[in-house]
């Protein structure tokens, strides 16, 4: 079994005994030590042409692989602004606050005079277009439901009276024979009632 130790000049080898019986063969070269890791300066940094510190507050938001996304929030905040918003807010916000610092600079940019008002009351008309739109679809399919329900109704009806129609064809008898309303008997039977 091997040990490495590392030190600041040299790396050393140590080997420790085992109680396994191993042939003694050729040990086998150590591993080269980890490479220097070069961590290149965040996007502001660069674009500011500054040296990059380890606890830069802008280089975990501002990666140096999206320059755009500072450009575009130092045109419109300016980098100390920028800095001194990220320092007052708690770790937990401020990658929520440099997204939306990014989306209110990029469309100041598209709209300068609006801004990201003008985005917001564009999106509230679309909004309200499509709510008007919604109830107009509502009220066309209620209307269609009640129109079915409707059709749906007279249908049966139909059916029903097709049905009792058929199980009873004399159900009319009194209506047909006329002799019994032209009875004069009538008379006789509510004389004493009128006197």
């Amino acid at each position: 079994m091997f040990k490495m130790e590392y030190s600041e000049s040299t790396p050393t080898t140590t080997t420790a005994t085992t109680s396994s019986n191993s042939p003694s063969s050729s040990s086998p070269p150590p591993p080269p030590p980890p490479p220097a890791v070069v961590i290149s300066p965040c996007a502001a940094c660069k674009i500011l042409r500054r040296r990059c510190a380890d606890k830069c507050v802008l280089a975990p938001y501002f990666p140096p692989t999206d320059p755009a996304k500072f450009t575009i929030a130092h045109r419109v905040f300016g980098a100390s602004n920028i800095i001194k918003f990220l320092q007052e807010l708690p770790e937990t916000q401020r990658a929520d606050a440099v997204s939306s610092m990014v989306y209110e600079a990029s469309a100041r940019i598209r709209d300068p005079v609006y801004g990201c008002a003008g985005a917001i009351c564009q999106l509230q008309k679309q909004i309200n277009e499509l709510q008007a739109q919604l109830a107009k679809a509502k009220a066309q399919a209620e209307v269609a439901n009640m129109q079915l329900q409707q059709a749906n109704l007279a249908a049966f009806l139909c059916m029903e009276m097709a049905e009792t129609t058929s199980a009873q064809p004399n159900s009319h008898q009194f209506v047909d024979n006329p002799s019994f309303m032209e009875d004069n008997n009538f008379g006789s039977f509510w004389e004493p009632l009128w006197t």
